[in-house]
C-alpha cells in the first residue's frame, strides 16, 4: 500500500509531489505516484460547531441561555470544502501510512488533528517539519520525518486556543450584544488589543500641551562650528529664555569638559514576522495583513524565503551553511555589489547575535532560500528586498562612531553638545541610499528637538579643549510638549508583542514574546477583525478608535470584567498556551480557568444596566437588533474554526492563485461585521441608487438566509437584505476580487450559488478560470473557486 501525504494547501501539495513523486498522475484534487498519494486540506476543512448544534434553542440569542459550555466540543465540516474532506477519507483507505505535511506550526498541527479526528484515521502518522519549500528542504525533510507523538503537546495547545476562543467569544459576544441591544464582538485577544488603542486615545484626549522655551547657541573655534543646548531647569517664560540668549550672544566662552569614546552599532536582528510587518508598515505603509499575505506568497508560491510565521530572530547551527550558500546565490544579480563586499566569516556558529539555538523553537528567523526569484510584483519585491538586506547586513562589520560630548560655558551659562562622528559605515552600506539619508535626517531632527546633538556623518570633528570659543549665534525657541502618538499598525504590533508593556530593552521584550497578545501568525487577523467590526478606522497610517469601539471597552470594564480587556493578563494566557505546547502546563487546567472566567463574565453582564441607544455612534445605531434574542447565530456566533484566530476562514480559495482573491471577516468578528455590512449596503444610502426608500426598491431575489423572508435590494455599495432592521446581515458587495457584481451575477449567486465562469489574474500575471461562489447563504460571504 501507499503513503498518503496531506499538505495544508494545493500549492504546497503540488510542490511536495514534484519532489517526492515527479511522475505522479494529476487527478485534480490529489496526485498519485508509485509510493505516495499527495492531497491537501485547502485550509479550513473543519471548525468548531455553532451553538445550535448542541441545542436548537441557541439559534435565538437570549442572555438567559448563557453560558454555553459544551461538555465536549463538536466539529463540523466546512460546507464549501466537504468534497475535499471526503476525498481525503477515500484516499486514506488506500494507504497504510500518513504524513502530516501541513504548515509546521501550532495551527497547521491543529488542521491535521481535526481531519484525523473527523475521519477517524487510524494509520501511523509521521510529521514533515520544514521551514521552506525548496526541493532540497523537502527532500531532507522526508529523510528526517518525525514521529507524530512528538507534537502531541503542540496539538493540545492549538486545541486549547481554539476552544478558549470559542468559549469567550461566543458567550461574551452574546452576553454584551443581548444586554445592550447592539451587535458587539468580544474576543480573548481582540478585546485587549482594542483596549490598548482605547487607552492610548484616552491619553491623547486628556493631554494638555505645555509651552516651554529652549535656548541654543552656535560656537566657533577656527573652522569648526558646533551647536549646544542650554542646560538648566525648563524655561516657561519667553523673557527668561531671551535674556539668556542675549547674555551669551557674541561673547567668548570656554570648554569646561570634553569627552570622547568609540562606539559600535551592530546589525539589527534578523526578521521574525512581527518585526517584518512593523518595518514594512513604517517604510511602505503596508498593513500587517498585507505584509503577511505577501510574505506567504514569497514562501509558498515563489519559494524564495523561509517560513514567515515565525517568532524567532535567530538561527540554529544547522542554518549557518545554508546562509553561506544563500550569500553565494545572491552573488549574481541585483545584490552582487553588496555580496562582493560581504565577509562570510562574520556569520558563524559562535556569533550569538545570529546563531542562538536556545531562541529558536518551531522555526528560525526569516531567511532567503537558495531559489532565485522570478517575476515578483512590486509589493513582493519590496518585502523580499527587506529580507535580503537584513540578511546581508550580518555579513558586514558593525558601523563605528566616535562620540563627542562637549560642555561649553559662556559667562555663567552652560551648553551641552553631543556629536556622533561616523568613522565607518560598516553594515549600513546594505541600506538603500534613501534609507541611509532618512536615518541621518531622523536622528538629526530628533536631536535638534533636544538641542543637544548635531549629527555628523563623515565630517571630521576636532576641537582643542584648551582654547576659547566664540558664541557666534544664540536663539530662543518656543516649543510645546507633545501628546502620545496614535498607534500605527507597526507600533500596535510592537505593543501586542509585549502585551502592551512599554519595553525599550530588547532583552526584556524577547522574554515577553511568549506572553504577547496573539502570535505572529494571528496578529494581522486581529487588527483586520477590529476594522471589520467597526471598532477602529484608519486615518492614513494612524489607527483611530470609533465611538462603538470606545463604548465596547467602557461597557466591558464597567461590567467588572476588566480581565477581558487586560493586555497583560491575556498575554499571560498566551504564555500558558505556549507552556502547554512544550508540555510544561496542563491543557485541562487552562480550560478550567477559561470556563470559570466565562461564567464570571455572564454573571456580571446580567447585572449591568443596558447602554443608552445613542451610545455607539451613528453607524452602530442602525445595527441595533430591535430586541433581545432576535439575532440569529448563523452569522454572529464568534465561531472558532481550525485556524479561527489565525487566518481568514476562507480567504484561501480552493487552489493556488485564488488565495489572493478573497477577503473575509474572521468568524469571531462576523456578528458585528454582517449586520454592519447590511446596514452600510442598504440603509447607508438612504435614498438608494434611484432615490427610493428601502421598502420601495425593486426586489432582485429572495434572501437565502434561513427563515429570513426578506428580499435582496440594491444599495449604493452592495446588495443587502430588506430585513436588515430585524438583524439580517446578508450582504453581497458590488465589487469582489476585482470584479463588479452585476444584477445578473447576483441572481446567479442567489439561485445557483455561483456565477458563470470568469477570468482572474494572479499576482504573477497568469490567468486562471474561476467562479465566484456564495459560501454562506446566511451572510453573503463569497469565495473564488478555480475550475480545472
Amino acid at each position: 500500500m501507499k503513503t498518503l501525504i496531506i499538505a495544508e494547501k494545493p500549492d504546497m501539495g503540488r510542490t511536495i509531489a514534484a519532489v517526492m513523486e515527479p511522475r505522479a498522475k494529476n487527478n485534480r484534487t490529489y496526485l498519485e505516484g508509485e509510493k505516495y498519494i499527495v492531497t491537501w486540506a485547502i485550509g479550513h476543512l473543519l471548525g468548531l460547531a455553532e451553538p445550535d448544534a448542541y441545542d436548537a434553542k441557541y439559534k435565538r440569542w437570549n442572555i438567559k441561555d448563557l453560558p454555553i459550555i459544551p461538555e465536549q466540543f463538536k466539529i463540523v465540516p466546512n460546507p464549501k470544502t466537504k468534497d475535499q474532506l471526503k476525498m481525503i477519507g477515500e484516499l486514506a483507505k488506500r494507504c497504510n501510512a500518513i504524513v502530516n505535511a501541513c504548515d509546521a506550526g501550532r495551527e497547521g498541527q491543529y488542521i491535521f488533528a481535526l481531519i484525523q479526528q473527523q475521519l477517524k484515521l487510524r494509520q501511523p502518522v509521521k510529521r514533515l517539519w520544514i521551514s521552506d519549500l525548496t526541493a532540497e528542504s523537502i527532500a531532507t525533510g522526508f529523510e528526517r520525518l518525525r514521529d507524530a507523538s512528538e507534537f502531541e503537546f503542540l496539538t493540545q495547545a492549538a486545541r486549547a486556543r481554539s476552544e478558549a476562543d470559542w468559549l469567550i467569544g461566543m458567550n461574551a459576544s452574546r452576553a454584551f450584544t443581548t444586554r445592550h441591544n447592539t451587535l458587539l464582538s468580544v474576543g480573548r485577544v481582540q478585546t485587549p488589543v482594542l483596549a490598548l488603542i482605547h487607552d492610548r486615545e484616552k491619553e491623547i484626549e486628556a493631554f494638555q500641551s505645555q509651552t516651554f522655551y529652549d535656548v541654543w547657541a552656535e560656537f566657533k573655534q577656527g573652522q569648526i562650528k558646533y551647536k549646544g543646548a542650554w542646560q538648566g531647569d525648563r524655561l516657561t517664560k519667553p523673557e527668561e529664555a531671551e535674556e539668556i540668549a542675549a547674555a551669551v550672544r557674541g561673547k567668548t566662552g570656554k570648554i569646561t569638559k570634553y569627552d570622547t569614546k568609540q562606539t559600535k552599532e551592530y546589525p539589527f536582528k534578523l526578521y521574525d514576522l512581527t518585526l517584518l510587518q512593523r518595518e514594512a508598515n513604517a517604510k511602505y505603509g503596508y498593513s500587517a495583513k498585507k505584509t503577511l499575505d505577501v510574505a506567504q506568497a514569497l514562501y509558498e508560491r515563489h519559494k524564495v524565503i523561509s517560513y514567515p510565521r515565525t517568532n524567532s530572530n535567530y538561527v540554529t547551527e544547522q542554518n549557518i551553511d545554508g546562509m553561506h550558500k544563500a550569500l553565494r546565490m545572491l552573488g549574481t544579480g541585483p545584490y552582487a555589489d553588496l555580496v562582493q563586499q560581504a565577509n562570510p566569516n562574520l556569520v558563524h556558529k559562535q556569533n550569538k547575535s545570529v546563531c542562538n539555538p536556545s531562541r529558536v523553537e518551531d522555526h528560525h528567523a526569516i531567511l532567503p532560500t537558495l531559489k532565485r526569484p522570478g517575476t515578483l510584483s512590486k509589493e513582493e519585491q519590496n518585502v523580499y528586498d527587506l529580507v535580503i538586506r537584513r540578511f546581508l547586513s550580518h555579513f558586514f562589520p558593525p558601523a563605528e562612531y566616535k562620540m563627542h560630548t562637549v560642555m561649553t560655558q559662556v559667562d555663567k551659562h552652560l551648553f551641552k553638545t553631543n556629536i556622533k562622528e561616523l568613522l565607518s559605515l560598516g553594515w549600513k552600506v546594505v541600506l538603500s541610499k534613501a534609507d541611509q539619508d532618512k536615518g541621518k535626517k531622523s536622528k538629526s531632527s530628533k536631536k535638534e528637538d533636544e538641542e543637544e546633538t548635531d549629527e555628523w556623518t563623515d565630517k571630521k570633528f576636532e576641537i582643542d579643549a584648551g582654547r576659547p570659543v566664540d558664541c557666534v549665534r544664540a536663539e530662543m525657541k518656543e516649543k510645546a510638549t507633545q501628546p502620545p502618538k496614535s498607534y500605527t499598525e507597526g507600533t500596535l504590533l510592537k505593543a501586542m508583542e509585549s502585551a502592551g508593556k512599554q519595553m525599550e530593552n530588547e532583552e526584556l521584550r524577547e522574554v515577553m514574546k511568549d506572553a504577547g497578545l496573539g502570535t505572529p501568525a494571528t496578529r494581522a487577523a486581529t487588527i483586520e477583525r477590529l476594522k471589520k467590526v467597526g471598532y477602529i478606522e484608519m486615518k492614513g497610517k494612524k489607527i483611530l478608535i470609533t465611538d462603538k469601539g470606545k463604548m465596547a471597552i467602557d461597557l466591558i470594564r464597567h461590567a467588572g470584567v476588566d480581565l477581558l480587556a487586560s493586555p497583560e493578563m491575556t498575554g499571560q494566557w498566551e504564555r500558558r498556551l505556549h507552556q502547554i505546547s512544550k508540555g510544561e502546563a496542563a491543557q485541562e487546567k487552562f480550560m478550567d480557568n477559561v470556563k470559570r472566567f466565562t461564567l464570571s463574565i455572564i454573571d456580571k453582564v446580567k447585572q449591568q444596566p443596558p447602554a443608552p441607544a445613542n451610545a455607539f455612534g451613528e453607524e452602530a445605531r442602525g445595527n441595533r437588533s430591535g430586541g433581545k434574542g432576535n439575532t440569529r447565530s448563523t452569522g454572529a456566533s464568534g465561531r472558532a474554526t481550525a485556524k479561527g484566530t489565525g487566518r481568514a476562514t476562507s480567504g484561501r480559495g480552493s487552489s493556488a492563485g485564488s488565495a489572493t482573491l478573497e477577503q473575509e471577516a474572521p468568524p469571531a468578528s462576523r456578528a458585528a461585521s454582517m449586520a454592519g455590512s447590511a446596514v452600510r449596503a442598504v440603509r447607508g444610502s438612504s435614498n438608494g441608487p434611484s432615490g427610493t426608500s428601502a421598502s420601495q426598491r425593486q426586489a432582485l431575489g429572495s434572501c437565502p438566509r434561513s427563515n429570513c423572508g426578506g428580499s435582496i435590494i440594491e444599495g449604493r455599495k452592495g446588495y443587502g437584505c430588506s430585513h436588515y432592521k430585524q438583524g439580517c446581515g446578508f450582504v453581497v458587495w458590488k465589487e469582489y476580487a476585482g470584479k463588479q457584481i452585476t444584477e445578473t451575477m447576483l441572481k446567479s449567486l442567489l439561485t445557483k450559488g455561483q456565477t458563470q465562469l470568469l477570468s482572474f489574474k494572479r499576482k504573477d500575471g497568469s490567468t486562471v478560470k474561476a467562479r465566484i461562489v456564495l459560501n454562506e447563504p446566511g451572510t453573503g460571504q463569497l469565495s473564488v473557486r478555480e475550475e480545472a
